[in-house]
C-alpha cells in the first residue's frame, strides 16, 4: 500500500502522486473499498482507483537508479528480432511497454532510434508503428526520469539521445 504524497507509476498514465486514500464520495462507487486518488503529473485529470486494482502500480525509481540506467545506455543491446515481421515487432513493442521496466523501455527506445538511423541511411522513413511506440515509451520513461532527476522531460530526452548517438559516433560534442 502506498502513502499520501508517494509518487508511483500507474498504468499508462505514468507518474502519479497519491493525493488521498479513502472512500470517495462518488455515486455508484463501492463504499466498502478504499481508493487511491491519484494526480498524474503530466495529465490534468484525477484518477480514483481501488487500492487492490489490477492496474499496474509501482513506486518511481530513485535518482541513483535513473543515473545508473542512463550511464548504461551505450551497453544496452538493441533487439532486432523479427524486424521484417510487423505483427511480431508490434507485439514486442507492446510487451516492452507493459513491463513498465525502465531498462526495457530504454532498450525499446534505443532499438527504435537505431532502426530510424538504419532506414534513414536507406533513404526511407521510420514506420508509424515505430513512431507510435517510440512516443509512448519516451513519454513513460522520460516522465519518470524527469521527476526523479528533477529536470524537464525534454532534458531527459536530450540526455538519452546524446548517449545513444555517442555510441554510434554521431554526436560530435559532449556535455
Amino acid at each position: 500500500m502506498y502513502d499520501v504524497g508517494d509518487l508511483i507509476i500507474y498504468g499508462s498514465y505514468g507518474v502519479c502522486e497519491v493525493d488521498s486514500i479513502e472512500v470517495p464520495d462518488i455515486p455508484g462507487i463501492d463504499k466498502n473499498r478504499l481508493y487511491y486518488t491519484l494526480s498524474p503529473l503530466y495529465h490534468s485529470e484525477k484518477i480514483f482507483t481501488p487500492i487492490d486494482t489490477n492496474v499496474f502500480m509501482r513506486p518511481v525509481i530513485n535518482n541513483e537508479k535513473a543515473k545508473d540506467l542512463i550511464s548504461q545506455i551505450p551497453s544496452i543491446e538493441e533487439n532486432f528480432a523479427d524486424i521484417d515481421n510487423i505483427k511480431s515487432l508490434e507485439n514486442y513493442y507492446r510487451e516492452c511497454l507493459q513491463t513498465h521496466d525502465c531498462s526495457e523501455l530504454l532498450k525499446l527506445i534505443k532499438t527504435i532510434y537505431t532502426r530510424a538511423r538504419i532506414v534513414e541511411e536507406q533513404g526511407k522513413k521510420l514506420g508509424q508503428i515505430d513512431k507510435r511506440f517510440m512516443t509512448r515509451a519516451e513519454d513513460q520513461l522520460y516522465g519518470e526520469f524527469a521527476v526523479v532527476l528533477n529536470i524537464p522531460k525534454e532534458s531527459v530526452k536530450n540526455c538519452v539521445e546524446e548517449k545513444i548517438y555517442e555510441q554510434h559516433n554521431l554526436c560530435t560534442t559532449s556535455s
